[in-house]
């Protein structure tokens, strides 16, 4: 069976195209979220130095298993699913962190913006999939929204 007879049959080809480029770039973003995550992770010290290290190892698992659930999608709308490094260093519309040492409230400021930014990435997507008619691509992105809003909101409140 070739791929595109897996595209749902209220999409067009042309329709499925559209969101299969739009949910690469988003798959940029929970990727580069992701990592940032874990460079925060790896690299918190001070007095929060637990909490946020798990903190920030949890929010990673879980925007790693959203990344997943985006470029399934791709799939199921008969593409390839793009994760490599030099394509996600070229797609995502996430801010880079600093590979400097850090203090804590300067990983939570960077984490929240870039969990900000990837949920906003899935606003945009949820806007599309809308107009272009896939109920099922705008139901994931809503989700993720959802997720990514409140762990920036976990993160975010350990600035006080």
């Amino acid at each position: 069976m070739a791929f595109a007879a897996l595209i749902p049959g209220h999409l067009s080809p042309d329709m499925a195209a559209a969101l299969r480029d739009t949910l690469n770039a988003r798959l940029a973003d929970a990727i580069a979220t992701a990592l940032q995550l874990k460079q925060a992770h790896w690299n918190v010290r001070g007095g929060t130095f637990q909490q946020l290290h798990e903190l920030f190892d949890t929010t990673y698992a879980q925007v790693v298993v959203q990344g997943d659930t985006l470029a399934e999608r791709v799939v199921q709308l008969g593409g390839v699913a793009h994760g490599t490094v030099q394509t996600v260093a070229v797609a995502t519309v996430v801010a880079p962190m600093s590979e400097s040492q850090l203090a804590p409230e300067e990983y939570v400021r960077a984490t929240v913006d870039a969990l900000r930014t990837f949920g906003a990435s899935m606003y945009k997507l949820i806007d599309e999939a809308e107009k272009l008619g896939d109920p099922v691509t705008a139901d994931i992105a809503t989700g993720i929204a959802r997720e990514v809003d409140k762990a920036a909101w976990f993160i975010g409140a350990h600035l006080g």
